[in-house]
């Protein structure tokens, strides 16, 4: 049997306060109170994995073995088939402008352009076939862990279309979909992505 985070605090493990929000309102009806690893000023540790699960049991261990108390961590990314999983656990770098681009952070855009920029180099008929994915690792004090994986697989599309959503959602479009994820209402994306189908597991397997 599984073991159980039960309904006491759980530690999110990030410094984002969107992703807690998010992940705070999905696990609220089953009595559990979430907290961030930000709040509590714990470190962020060096993701060094080269799988999202890896990734994301990185940040749930760190952050149960700082805290003392149950943490939940994921890692979430998109692979296409085509380029051999990648960007894959590097999503989020592939956006990452170099300090002699100038304003630091994250350059999504680019990040979509480089994608299909080597689709394109493989001719006119290549596989366009992708999924996100995401992981959610649960880790308690004592060294236990669980993992839960969820997808949402797709294909890509050029040029970006809709304003909604981030990252690569304006080039996905989801399976069985017409429109891309930032083309589809919020809550309606919510319903059939790869995090609502990690937290439907995690769900059934925790509170069931």
């Amino acid at each position: 049997m599984t073991r159980r985070i039960g309904s006491g605090a759980l530690v999110i493990a990030t410094h984002n306060e969107g992703k807690l929000k998010e992940i705070s309102a999905l696990l609220e009806p089953h009595g559990v109170k979430c907290i961030s690893a930000g709040s509590l000023g714990l470190p962020e540790p060096a993701e060094t994995g080269t799988t999202f699960v890896q990734n994301a049991l990185i940040k749930a261990r760190a952050a149960a073995e700082a805290s003392g108390l149950v943490a939940l961590a994921d890692d979430s990314g998109l692979s296409v088939d085509a380029l051999d999983g990648r960007p894959g656990v590097y999503t989020a770098d592939w956006a990452e402008r170099q300090w002699f681009e100038g304003d630091p952070g994250r350059d999504w855009y680019m990040a979509m352009g480089k994608v299909e920029g080597m689709l394109q180099e493989k001719g006119a008929e290549v596989d366009r076939s992708c999924a996100f994915h995401c992981v959610l690792a649960v880790a308690w004090p004592d060294g236990e862990q669980a993992v839960y994986e969820g997808t949402a697989p797709g294909t890509l599309t050029w040029p970006p279309r809709g304003t909604m959503g981030f990252g690569y959602d304006p080039v996905f479009v989801p399976r069985g979909r017409e429109q891309t994820f930032a083309q589809l209402d919020p809550a309606e994306k919510h319903a059939i992505s790869h995090r609502a189908d990690a937290f439907a597991k995690l769900v059934a397997d925790q509170f069931g």
